[in-house]
């Protein structure tokens, strides 16, 4: 059958919490389209192979060149497939600042506070920890501690100790401030993405019609309403009719990308592409936003256990071998095992960088392999005040969209990164992170403002995290309201990262999940 109550546009970390959530009520009949496959693959769920996830899981999307990079072109890769790129990230459980959310009411989104959210990201949770005022022990998300981080990624942590700065067991708790071990989307030593947190569990509900590589290639609009989309599959096209509305979850790129290929967006660019207009939204593809990151390695004659060596390809071997048997061992890194929050500034209302230490060294994505053995930190500005956008190359729809994150193009951005680019050199300076003798490959002077300047602009990129490119807001140039009903368009809602107004302080998969909880009981209530 191909007539339904609702449609939902993407099965990655907010969609399948939607798919989840509506199709548990027998009433409704759902469908659920993802463009890649099901991702129930080894190299999926093993956190270990992280590097080794297969192309078929992934976009690998590219920004234009960047000025503020000094014209490189930056690397963009988003989730495809069941779970989206809560399939393919680091596991990072991180919600943010409860200050970002407090923002975003003030900045217009109503009902979107942090005392509004946590019931909601609490709903989603089930955190081995148990629950408690901030967390969940009975949600579909499972969310462990690490239970066997590397002894490098524990001296970070008791580096940034000797320096004084604050520890923290729980970032999402009580205060984000401070340095530790990250908890992780896991279950039992696997990645628990979305899907399987929301989709898998759920596949036998008769009212759940699961449709993987579909390519939708817009959504249908008659008489100012979302009626469904038109899709093609292996080549052949058809029609999909939605009663209820359309649900879009196809993440801050692609969400802008299937609005302004349906006609929906600024009008004179559609013009330019020769896409009929449905519905003039100026800010479609605006406000776009992205973490930007700077990575430092350090290479060791220590016996870190991630590198290139005899040694380190025998330990590998062993700890898949062990992984496999009983889901234990050091197959279960994130990678991005420690971490922390800080402010660069006293007078912040809360932190303005974020830290992630890998015990592994790391060089353009971890797409240039760095003999040896080493270990790598990022810090990335939290709350960027550079603005780009989306657009369209061309009215095709396999085509990529046009992505402008606009770094380093606000001079505030420059001055937090170099701040924190300073800090993260003291930390990994002091013991006992020192004692393992790490030698920067590529060093810099720290203290000397333009080789500090220039060495960010030469190497800086994203760690993963855009969002913004389909604003939420109570005012008339918002691109969705604070029920992520689309302003100018009935039964049509977006529900992912494109929503947010301003980046939250951290990762953002969990909020993502956080967003998909609330819109499906926004549709649900619309549906009565």
């Amino acid at each position: 059958m191909d007539n339904f109550d609702i449609i939902i546009i993407g099965g990655g970390s907010a969609g399948s919490a939607v798919a989840g959530r509506l199709s548990a009520d027998p009433q409704l009949r759902i469908c659920l389209i993802e463009a890649g496959g099901h991702n129930d693959v080894m190299a999926v769920k093993t956190p270990g192979l992280l590097p080794f996830i297969p192309d078929s899981s992934k976009y690998d999307f590219d920004t234009v060149p960047q000025a503020g990079l000094n014209g490189r072109v930056g690397y963009q890769p988003r989730g495809r497939g069941l779970g989206g790129s809560s399939a393919i990230n680091a596991m990072l459980y991180i919600r943010g600042n409860g200050w970002d959310y407090d923002q975003w009411a003030q900045l217009g989104a109503t009902g979107w506070s942090f005392a509004d959210c946590l019931p909601y990201f609490k709903r989603a949770e089930s955190n081995e920890r148990g629950a408690d005022a901030f967390h969940g022990a009975d949600g579909p998300l499972h969310v462990m501690d690490q239970h066997w981080p590397n002894a490098a990624s524990r001296a970070f942590v008791e580096a940034a100790a000797a320096l004084q700065l604050p520890l923290n067991t729980d970032f999402n708790g009580a205060t984000q401030d401070g340095f530790g071990l990250y908890q992780v989307t896991q279950k039992g030593g696997e990645r628990w993405s979305s899907a399987r947190a929301y989709v898998e569990p759920n596949r036998g509900r008769v009212n759940l019609d699961i449709r993987t590589g579909v390519l939708v290639e817009r959504i249908l609009v008659e008489d100012g309403r979302a009626t469904g989309v038109a899709i093609s599959r292996n080549g052949q096209r058809s029609i999909l009719r939605a009663a209820g509305g359309v649900v879009l979850s196809a993440g801050a790129f692609n969400s802008p990308q299937i609005l302004m290929l349906s006609g929906i967006g600024p009008a004179d660019h559609l013009a330019e592409k020769g896409i009929s207009l449905v519905h003039d939204l100026p800010g479609v593809g605006e406000n776009l936003q992205d973490h930007i990151d700077y990575v430092v390695s350090y290479r060791t004659q220590s016996n870190i256990p991630f590198g290139t060596s005899m040694a380190g390809t025998w330990r590998m071997a062993r700890a898949f071998v062990q992984h496999r048997w009983n889901r234990t061992g050091m197959m279960t890194t994130p990678f991005a095992e420690s971490g922390g929050f800080w402010r660069t500034r006293t007078d912040l209302p809360a932190p303005d960088v974020q830290y992630h230490f890998i015990p592994a060294m790391l060089d353009d994505h971890g797409r240039n392999q760095l003999k040896g053995h080493g270990f790598s930190c990022h810090v990335c500005v939290l709350r960027p005040e550079s603005r780009g956008n989306v657009r369209l190359n061309d009215a095709d729809p396999l085509s990529p969209p046009r992505i402008d994150p606009g770094f380093l193009s606000d001079r505030r951005d420059v001055e937090t990164l170099m701040a924190g680019a300073r800090m993260m050199a003291r930390i990994c300076a002091a013991p006992p992170l020192s004692d393992l003798g790490g030698a920067v490959v590529r060093p810099v002077n720290v203290d000397d403002d333009a080789a500090l300047e220039q060495e960010i602009r030469n190497r800086a990129d994203t760690v993963y995290h855009p969002v913004g490119s389909c604003r939420m807001g109570g005012d008339a140039a918002a691109v969705v309201n604070p029920q992520l009903a689309l302003n100018g368009v009935d039964g049509l809602w977006v529900a992912d990262a494109s929503i947010m107004p301003r980046l939250v302080s951290g990762n953002t998969n969990a909020p993502s999940i956080m967003i998909g909880e609330r819109a499906a009981d926004f549709v649900a209530a619309a549906l009565k």
